[in-house]
């Protein structure tokens, strides 16, 4: 089970404003932000639904509802921009080399950006890594669109300043008009060609040795597929969906305070 420890919840909190209730207004009092915020990691964690809820927790109802507030504000993708761009002050991010790809999630609570496939309907949760194998970058798009289009868009998600150098990717990213879209940015994609490529070869053979290391990718999305609730989506509203990927992300990088 997750614990937030009072060190990791001092670097947050502020993104969290707590809920007050003017003096002498009947009702109940409000909830401690910590509190809700430890029960949606529980959720996260067992991938349980809503209802089933330990009693030791707020009730569901008001877990949920300030959960999607934060997911709707983009509170979540705030905090982790500050947490990683906190680590890449202290050296633990390192944005030279990175590492790009994509990993399918069945879909079976319906809703909007979801796209059917062979595998059936779902999404996929888009990543960048860095040489350490932390997350960049991560966001979520319908299944049925192609990796490739999706590449700009996981620039839009990008949670530190400094773009990489080289950005490194299976075969799915052979795509001549996108290397010349990321050198435009200074970026230089390095991919394997496909198999059935017609035009002539363009890679080095030398820089793709680093293509060796894209293991890196794969180990983050093994490190968030921990998080239960992100291996099937059951949330209607994909921002929701989201929301628990972004936390996940976060439980990662505060292994590295």
């Amino acid at each position: 089970m997750i614990r937030l420890t009072n060190g990791q919840w001092e670097r947050i909190r502020s993104h969290f404003p707590e809920e007050h209730m003017p003096d002498g207004r009947p009702g109940r009092k409000p909830i401690p932000t910590r509190r809700v915020f430890e029960a949606v990691l529980w959720i996260l964690n067992t991938g349980a639904q809503w209802h089933m809820l330990p009693q030791s927790y707020p009730n569901y109802k008001s877990v949920h509802r300030r959960f999607q507030t934060w997911c709707r504000d983009e509170v979540l993708r705030r905090v982790l921009m500050d947490v990683a761009n906190e680590l890449r002050d202290k050296g633990d991010l390192d944005a030279a080399e990175c590492f790009i790809d994509a990993t399918f999630v069945m879909a079976k609570g319906g809703g909007a950006e979801i796209g059917p496939t062979k595998r059936g309907k779902g999404m996929k949760i888009m990543a960048i890594v860095d040489r350490h194998g932390l997350p960049l970058s991560v966001s979520t798009h319908a299944a049925n669109h192609h990796e490739v289009r999706l590449v700009q868009l996981c620039f839009d998600f990008y949670m530190i300043e400094a773009k990489p150098e080289n950005l490194i990717g299976d075969r799915a990213y052979d795509s001549d008009p996108l290397d010349e879209e990321l050198r435009k940015d200074g970026i230089e994609m390095i991919a394997p060609h496909r198999s059935n490529r017609s035009k002539p070869p363009t890679q080095d053979r030398r820089r793709l040795s680093r293509y060796m290391r894209r293991w890196l990718v794969e180990r983050f999305f093994a490190w968030i597929q921990w998080q239960r609730r992100i291996l099937v989506r059951w949330e209607y509203y994909a921002q929701n969906f989201l929301g628990f990927v972004q936390l996940a992300c976060l439980v990662v990088l505060f292994r590295r305070f």
